[in-house]
């Protein structure tokens, strides 16, 4: 599953993990967590080189949680409690960007999904990383919807949120995103493409399962 910022793909995908009896990932905790450690070691998201090598030498884990999730761990450290930080958040996309990057987590993540039974979301899941995957989705939302989403979360969460400020947050990331030289995101040419803006997770899951099912019948 493909999609930009703050569209649910989490949440969506999880769901439907859940429903299939499958594993979950969420990739986007494993830039995050590098642009967590790069952060916390004083480099620049911006030096290629630098964030690179640092990848290279982090021994990265995923272990699978009671509920299915493969969550990352960083030389043994859950990452789950740094990478939510909005500084990573703004910084991760630039991370991503880099090639040398793309190219370790495409390796592992590749090696997470060889065996099959994953649901898999990301930027370039369905087009680069899996683009013989069994089943692929492109979920989308309103820029609005988006920023309302996030907004509500933190909210809820007890954090101090401006709206303006996220959805300007959301718009950088996904002109990174959508200009990134290395496997940009984009729409997978037979990927299921999903608008969530009037729909709620539950909505877009038990669509998503109907055709899912209906694929494997016919």
């Amino acid at each position: 599953m493909d999609g930009p910022a703050g569209v649910g793909k989490s949440a969506v995908g999880h769901l439907i993990a859940k429903k299939l009896g499958y594993g979950f990932l969420n990739t986007g905790e494993m830039y995050r967590a590098l642009t967590w450690k790069a952060l916390e070691r004083g480099f620049a998201p911006e030096d290629g080189p630098a964030v690179v090598a640092l990848a290279q030498k982090l021994k990265w884990e995923f272990r699978t949680t009671a509920d299915g999730r493969l969550k990352t761990y960083v030389d043994g450290e859950d990452v789950g409690a740094h990478i939510r930080d909005e500084r990573v958040s703004a910084n991760s996309s630039v991370v991503a960007a880099h090639a040398g990057v793309r190219r370790l987590m495409c390796r592992l993540q590749r090696r997470l999904g060889k065996d099959g039974g994953v649901v898999m979301e990301g930027r370039d899941i369905t087009t680069h990383v899996f683009p013989d995957a069994e089943f692929k989705i492109y979920l989308d939302a309103s820029v609005e919807e988006r920023a309302d989403r996030r907004y509500r979360q933190l909210r809820a969460a007890g954090k101090p949120a401006d709206r303006q400020k996220i959805k300007e947050g959301i718009l950088k990331r996904d002109l990174n995103d959508l200009q990134r030289k290395i496997n940009p995101l984009s729409r997978a040419a037979d990927a299921m493409a999903i608008d969530s803006t009037k729909l709620t997770l539950h909505q877009v899951a038990n669509k998503i399962l109907r055709a899912v099912k209906n694929a494997s019948c016919a």
